[in-house]
């Protein structure tokens, strides 16, 4: 295992970094103390137990305990705290998965409700960003990000996906963005190697509204929701790891995989309630895109170290803001 303590001492601050935060900073206003993106959230506790298929696909530590504590983090995807749940702003649905593996060490998922990613590099993304800025009601035809998307296919699609309300958190599914390297432990020695990516599902058929129905609902519903089921009892989710197929491309986030590919059972989530003081230690969390554990490691993707430098960056200025 590998000590953390918020990324370990953090490189300087790259130019890159300052422009995707910037380009966020252009969309949202001034929003001290959150997020950029999936500012509004709420945070759970709970347990993972880990499955049999997964304690043989990777030899990380939290798949060989009988159970492992975990921090759980559900958003909405607007950089605005106070985007009501329905709006379309609201959508990718975002979860983000803390596994505490001992004080100070740990590694995390990080998915959202989109199965992949609108464009595969940071420098592409503040693009992206700067596009829809500067594609306001008054923007000339073709406004920026029209031309952007005409220009990028993967953005296009992403941004056409269809992205409907679910009836809860708990009956969403969510896709990790990025592929990574899952090396198992044969007899004390390097086992075999697969890439994967993470998905998190329902325990059960997931759920989702219909435009009428979503419309209807108040602005903080999934919130609500979620908070009254846990009160209720544990809720559960399933996480699995789709396998890549030899051949299939591991570092590009706009690509999709056939549907056909394996699905591994990792194992079981089980949520039992919202972590107090709740806004406090969401300002303070800093969740990490790259897992930073033996067993499980990155792939060449070129979006894991800027989105983790981000993830750091902006997570220290959160924590500096009243």
């Amino acid at each position: 295992m590998i000590g953390q303590s918020d990324f370990m001492t953090p490189a300087p601050v790259s130019q890159l970094t300052r422009d995707v935060i910037q380009a966020f900073d252009n969309l949202n206003g001034s929003q001290p103390g959150y997020r950029p993106a999936h500012a509004k959230g709420i945070l759970l506790g709970g347990q993972f137990t880990p499955s049999a298929a997964g304690a043989s696909l990777t030899r990380a530590p939290h798949l060989h305990r009988p159970s492992t504590p975990v921090s759980v983090r559900f958003s909405d995807f607007a950089g605005v705290p106070a985007v009501p749940d329905n709006s379309p702003d609201a959508s990718p649905r975002g979860i983000a998965i803390r596994f505490h593996l001992a004080e100070h060490v740990h590694t995390d998922i990080i998915a959202h409700s989109v199965d992949g990613f609108p464009v595969r590099t940071a420098e592409e993304f503040v693009e992206l960003l700067r596009a829809i800025h500067e594609s306001g009601p008054g923007a000339p035809k073709p406004s920026p990000i029209e031309s952007f998307l005409g220009t990028h296919p993967a953005a296009l699609a992403y941004v056409q996906a269809p992205k409907p309300m679910p009836a809860s958190f708990t009956r969403e599914s969510f896709f990790a963005v990025n592929a990574y390297r899952f090396t198992g432990d044969l007899s004390g020695e390097r086992g075999v190697e697969q890439f994967g990516r993470y998905r998190i599902l329902p325990e059960g058929a997931g759920e989702h509204l219909d435009a009428q129905a979503a419309a209807a609902t108040p602005p903080d519903f999934l919130f609500d929701e979620i908070k009254s089921r846990l009160a209720r009892g544990p809720a559960r989710l399933r996480i699995v790891v789709q396998l890549a197929a030899p051949g299939d491309v591991v570092d590009d986030s706009t690509i999709h995989w056939p549907d056909d590919r394996p699905q591994i059972d990792f194992g079981t989530l089980q949520l039992t309630g919202v972590i107090p003081d709740n806004e406090a230690e969401q300002r303070h969390i800093i969740f990490d895109p790259i897992p930073r554990v033996a067993g499980i490691e990155p792939s060449a993707d070129p979006l894991l170290e800027p989105r983790a430098a981000v993830y750091l960056a902006t997570g220290r200025r959160r924590r500096s803001e009243k």
